[in-house]
């Protein structure tokens, strides 16, 4: 049961920063676009590929910071796992969990039934990915995070070797 917990407080936690990352409205997420979007916004000046790509950069940095030690704090200090093992099974649970979070609550109901991702002068565009891009994008980052659960774990395991000396 307090796995579960965790996990919905993780994808809070997911959930709060996205929305953070569009504080100022949705075109301060306009990396999250389609490259068409991209290049209307562009067009027609919502944003210029300099803005959005130093945004991008802040933003992913930020992100991975904090859902990175988020997780870190999950498994080694809430959980007290040591052992690599249990951290890299934990790790990819919450990360697999946070990936198929986001292609399906994120990306394909808030985004895909919100009015707030539409961006003015954009609304005859498609932004919001079908069921077989999210699908394959899910696929992907499934495998890759099969290698970050075990950076995630390796650090775990090098924290607990430090707090327990």
């Amino acid at each position: 049961m307090i796995t579960v917990i965790q996990l919905i407080l993780f994808c809070l936690l997911f959930t709060l920063m996205v929305r953070y990352s569009v504080r100022g409205g949705a075109v301060n997420g306009l990396f999250y676009y389609p490259k068409t979007v991209q290049e209307r916004a562009f067009e027609i000046c919502l944003s210029t590929r300099e803005e959005m790509k130093k945004k991008r950069k802040v933003f992913m940095t930020e992100f991975y910071a904090v859902m990175g030690i988020a997780l870190v704090l999950i498994i080694a200090v809430w959980n007290k796992v040591t052992d690599f093992k249990t951290a890299y099974i934990q790790a990819l649970l919450f990360l697999e969990v946070m990936n198929w979070y986001d292609g399906i609550v994120i990306d394909k109901i808030w985004v895909g039934h919100s009015k707030f991702w539409i961006l003015p002068g954009c609304e005859d565009l498609s932004f919001v990915q079908t069921w077989k891009q999210m699908f394959k994008k899910r696929i992907i980052l499934t495998l890759i995070w099969v290698a970050g659960a075990a950076v995630v774990a390796g650090i775990v395991v090098l924290i607990s070797r430090f707090t327990t000396h």
